[in-house]
């Protein structure tokens, strides 16, 4: 085989590779430990406190206990945030699935 076709070759094995490759999840399982939904803030009281960090609001969800927003940020920067429902704490904020925030000591 010819160094060409090597390189030929090696070129399509990593294209390929590229090509399957999944983007990574996320937020894989944040846990607020929020407790009973009763004690939970309101969805409006939520996106106040999204609109408050800026951010242009996407979409809010319940992921497990707690809320999850979809935003864009003032760069336009599409992210992925976690917030406590009792205590509407921002608790991890995700870009194109890296951590870009952390609250100090969470450790969910």
């Amino acid at each position: 085989m010819t160094n060409r076709l090597r390189l030929a070759a090696s070129l399509a094995i990593a294209g390929a590779a590229l090509g399957l490759a999944q983007p990574a999840l996320a937020d894989g399982d944040v846990v607020c430990s929020s407790g009973p939904r009763e004690n939970w803030k309101s969805v409006n009281d939520l996106k106040k406190a999204a609109w408050l960090e800026r951010w242009e609001i996407i979409e809010t969800r319940i992921e497990g206990d707690c809320y999850e927003v979809y935003a864009r940020n003032q760069q336009g920067q599409v992210l992925e945030a976690f917030f406590h429902p009792v205590t509407l704490e921002k608790l991890v904020v995700f870009r194109r699935g890296s951590e870009v925030y952390r609250k100090r000591g969470f450790t969910g």
